[in-house]
């Protein structure tokens, strides 16, 4: 199977709805392993947000899925993933998973079993990678790695409940939140993620999914950087192997429309499926109607506060270098809190009337 022709991607995209969704975690879990071993996953919960998420206007989700978790119940990981698609096409939601993900923010490998509790007072504080970024560095690891990849696709390759397979979550990510600031994880990391994408597109393929793969291109320019985006191998890569453009983008509206002429060259759909971020102005208000005016799907990251804490700041550092301020008075992420009350209504009417607009889709 080879890379999607740009037309057979225009085509792919003409026939779907103006996709605007949201990067999904059930409240109750702290991160994807809690969400997804069989002790915690919590179908009840993840019914009560996919209905709300639905009849605000959602429809659509990404996901992230564990391989460890794969490794030790495949059984029941695949059968979790129907449930969770189930649930969400219920309320007219279509779902991405993601295979891999390098964003280990809690500085801790992922260890199966029981999750610890949050620390207080910490964005994200026991998110865990998959594999896990030592794995990633071990090439010992690599063929366990590819069954775990092919496995999942070739279970659900013909699915419609699929909107798309994202296979790499931001590979190369060193960051680690800590309450005093941004560390890195000290290993190296860039080179064998990079190959670990590379081998995931070929893995893939070698499967031939009826739906469209994708890397996000993720490494956006901090103030003062040179203005061309998406200047990393792993970055440049992705994009050239994509069946249709997916990219991340924590920033204010006029830096996002940039990034969007900059990627229009490319002629294939583009969808944003990390943004949303308050303290940095990368707000519903503006943002959402960019992107729904340019025809760009998007995902804004989280839905209902809970365990994982995103409606906390990153650490203080970070946030300045996006030319933000750490207000804790506002939410960073997140809609909604865990009884359905939206944290700011006039962001839950502007949805509605973005969805609402866009209708079905036409066809091709």
């Amino acid at each position: 199977m080879d890379r999607w022709t740009a037309s057979d991607a225009r085509a792919w995209w003409a026939a779907q709805p103006w996709i605007c969704g949201c990067n999904y975690l059930p409240s109750s879990a702290v991160n994807f392993l809690e969400m997804w071993q069989a002790d915690s996953f919590d179908a009840d919960t993840i019914a009560r947000e996919l209905g709300w998420a639905g009849r605000i206007g959602l429809n659509a989700i990404r996901v992230n899925l564990h391989s460890l978790v794969w490794e030790h119940d495949r059984d029941g990981l695949l059968a979790r993933l129907d449930t969770l698609m189930d649930i969400a096409a219920r309320s007219g939601i279509r779902t991405v998973p993601c295979l891999f993900d390098d964003c280990g923010f809690g500085g801790q490998e992922p260890r199966y079993g029981p999750q610890p509790d949050p620390v207080p007072g910490v964005h994200n504080s026991r998110a865990v990678a998959s594999p896990g970024r030592d794995v990633v560095i071990d090439p010992s690891r690599r063929a366990g790695l590819a069954g775990y990849l092919r496995d999942v696709i070739g279970a659900f390759r013909r699915d419609d409940r699929v909107l798309f397979w994202d296979l790499y979550n931001e590979p190369g990510n060193r960051m680690v939140f800590r309450a005093d600031g941004c560390a890195r994880y000290p290993g190296p990391l860039e080179d064998h993620a990079l190959d670990l994408m590379r081998d995931s597109f070929g893995w893939a393929r070698a499967v031939a999914p009826e739906q469209p793969l994708s890397v996000g291109a993720w490494t956006t320019p901090l103030p003062g950087e040179p203005a061309e985006p998406y200047r990393t191998e792993i970055d440049r890569t992705a994009l050239g192997l994509s069946d249709i453009v997916t990219f991340h983008a924590y920033w204010d509206a006029a830096h996002v429309a940039r990034f969007i002429d900059h990627l229009a060259r490319l002629d294939r759909p583009i969808l944003c499926t990390e943004w949303m971020a308050r303290a940095v102005d990368s707000r519903i208000a503006d943002q959402l109607p960019l992107f729904h005016d340019r025809k760009v799907g998007c995902f804004q990251w989280g839905f209902v506060r809970g365990r994982s804490q995103t409606h906390l700041p990153w650490p203080e550092d970070l946030v300045r270098a996006h030319g933000g301020r750490a207000d804790r008075s506002v939410w960073f992420h997140d809609l909604l809190d865990p009884d359905g009350r939206p944290h700011d209504p006039a962001e839950i009417d502007t949805i509605r009337a973005l969805t609402a607009a866009a209708g079905p889709a036409t066809g091709p």
